[in-house]
């Protein structure tokens, strides 16, 4: 999978289904392939696969149902050449990224004030309204880079919760994703802020790290809860297929 468009993966493989739709290869009403076929045919990850499936379902192309897989509705679609902007797993990963270098530059920099500040915004995000503690999610990475004073960084990474929001798939993959616990975030960045407290750079990006990754390895886990599921029905369909056959 090489070329342009801006080495975002999931646009080539919605614009490779998409041909092959075009073409008959997978008729309206068929079931496209499975991911783990779809991974080993293009040669990327799971990520870039669910998030594909989730933009061709954006434009209508494709229906994911539950416990079935995942069909073809249509053809064409006036939206198909629609840009979808950026994926979550893209986001996450870019994140992890750089978010754990700037925690330990943070590290090194951080005042009394702005651990107060971390310390106070941990405890927002064990409130039940979700949308408030997800705001003091937001603050507490924007605060991090605030700590390293550095302007391009803080640019950075406010630049990246925004594109959360900005981005259709990345909100769809998201909603999708639906939470991440709120026990796993406090611990998560309770540690991150413990590292930051005892001023080790190692430590801070390591926290960081790790909990990015958890992020992600949230989402792969809801694809392959999906895929069990769709394992689980059709094996049921079978053994009722074979039960009818046998009466």
């Amino acid at each position: 999978m090489s070329g342009n468009n801006g080495g975002k993966l999931y646009r080539k493989i919605v614009q490779a289904i998409i041909a092959d739709i075009g073409a008959g290869v997978f008729p309206i009403g068929s079931r496209l392939p499975a991911e783990r076929d779809l991974t080993e045919r293009f040669g990327v990850s799971r990520p870039t696969i669910r998030e594909a499936m989730i933009a061709l379902e954006m434009q209508g192309l494709v229906e994911a149902r539950k416990g079935s897989g995942v069909f073809v509705l249509a053809s064409t679609n006036d939206e198909a050449g629609e840009e979808y902007d950026i994926g979550a797993f893209e986001i996450i990963e870019a994140r992890r990224l750089v978010e754990g270098e700037v925690a330990a530059v943070a590290a090194t920099e951080i005042d009394d004030a702005q651990l107060a500040q971390l310390r106070a915004l941990v405890a927002e995000m064990a409130q039940e309204d979700v949308a408030a503690a997800e705001d003091a999610d937001r603050r507490f990475h924007i605060g991090i880079a605030e700590a390293t004073g550095n302007a391009v960084i803080i640019s950075a990474v406010t630049d990246f919760w925004d594109l959360r929001f900005r981005s259709p798939l990345a909100r769809e993959v998201l909603r999708k994703a639906g939470s991440l616990g709120t026990k796993e975030r406090l611990e998560e960045h309770g540690r991150i802020l413990r590292a930051l407290e005892a001023r080790n750079p190692a430590e801070a990006r390591l926290a960081m790290r790790d909990h990015l990754t958890r992020v992600i390895d949230h989402l792969l886990h809801l694809n392959e809860a999906e895929a069990v599921e769709r394992v689980r029905a059709e094996t049921a369909q079978r053994r009722r297929a074979f039960a009818r056959r046998a009466v």
